[in-house]
């Protein structure tokens, strides 16, 4: 067999999601869900035959106080499918989300809500689209039952935002519904809100993403634990992805630009008080302009000082870890380190 039909057939063999060995975990954060966790297992459960390869449900109590881990520890007696996470504390649902994907053993991670509003039956649509070599499905709420200004509009203006600031297009980034190959998020670390930007982190990953529209029902038991304060969580996660994206390598590039414009504000004002001092009879006291002198020169010099020292742990980061600044996807007549 030659190479090239060598590597076509570990192409499909990856593609191929059938096989016995493979593993799907499903990971659900849970935050006094105790309504909604036994019709959510009976609903995951139900789809398990039409999968056709292994299935574990990473079911992460994220601090309930309603009775949830009762419920949870009876689930994981009954069955050795259920994997059961409880945290001490309340710590919020990407901490979940991350301490769900640190304990999975699938091949294909679908993380979703534990309030029923996901719908388990798009799971195998999910799944076609990583058949088709994606490695990334993300579930769009094309039609999404909740109330229109105070969750809906929000969330399509911080989609909006999120889409034209990173450059990865998708309909819905609230959605939790979504299927990841494990390779793409192997090493990502979640913090704040930022579950909703695994698609980008994997896109740096060099990842195919798509989405498609899944279903989204009307929350019967219990209710949301979220409100308008998310969004502005959100944008300024959104801030730290975008510096990541660009900067984490050289973030001198950021505070050094900064710094270099506060200098040269500082030299304009003390040329100009210079100016009015001379030339305008003003003496140093009659104007901002010193004070601006002082500030924008110390503004300036921290912010230069603040990007060596961000330059120090960003190679600190990189080297005392072994980590590369590289990905490699592929080698020829070379092994792949």
């Amino acid at each position: 067999m030659d190479r090239a039909a060598e590597q076509e057939n570990q192409y499909e063999a990856k593609m191929n999601l059938s096989d016995k060995n493979d593993l799907l975990s499903v990971i659900v954060p849970l935050y006094n869900e105790a309504e909604n966790i036994l019709p959510l297992y009976e609903k995951v459960s139900g789809i398990a035959p039409a999968l056709g390869c292994g299935l574990e449900m990473i079911l992460v109590n994220d601090g309930s106080t309603d009775g949830s881990r009762t419920l949870l520890n009876d689930l994981a007696v009954r069955d050795g499918r259920v994997k059961v996470i409880h945290f001490r504390r309340n710590f919020g649902q990407t901490t979940a989300i991350m301490a769900g994907i640190d304990y999975s053993s699938g091949d294909v991670l679908i993380p979703m809500d534990g309030d029923l509003q996901n719908d388990p039956q798009d799971i195998p649509k999910l799944l076609a689209k990583l058949k088709e070599g994606f490695e990334v499905c993300s579930g769009w709420r094309e039609d999404r039952k909740d109330h229109a200004l105070k969750r809906n509009l929000p969330s399509r203006i911080a989609n909006w935002l999120i889409s034209k600031i990173s450059g990865v297009h998708l309909h819905d980034y609230g959605c939790s519904l979504k299927a990841y190959r494990r390779e793409v998020i192997k090493g990502v670390k979640l913090y704040g809100e930022m579950h909703r930007f695994i698609p980008i982190y994997a896109t740096w990953q060099g990842a195919r993403v798509t989405e498609i529209p899944v279903a989204h029902h009307p929350r019967i038991h219990g209710k949301s634990k979220y409100g308008l304060e998310r969004t502005f969580k959100v944008i300024l996660d959104l801030i730290v992805v975008k510096f990541l994206a660009q900067y984490a390598q050289k973030p001198i590039y950021v505070f050094g630009a900064f710094g270099l414009v506060s200098l040269f504000v500082a030299v304009i004002a003390a040329a100009a008080s210079l100016y009015y001092k001379v030339f305008g009879d003003k003496s140093f006291i009659e104007t901002p302009l010193p004070l601006i002198f002082v500030m924008a020169s110390i503004t300036g010099i921290m912010c230069i000082l603040m990007g060596l020292l961000a330059e120090i742990i960003m190679r600190t980061y990189y080297e005392s870890q072994g980590k590369s600044v590289y990905l490699i996807d592929e080698c020829r007549n070379l092994e792949q380190k």
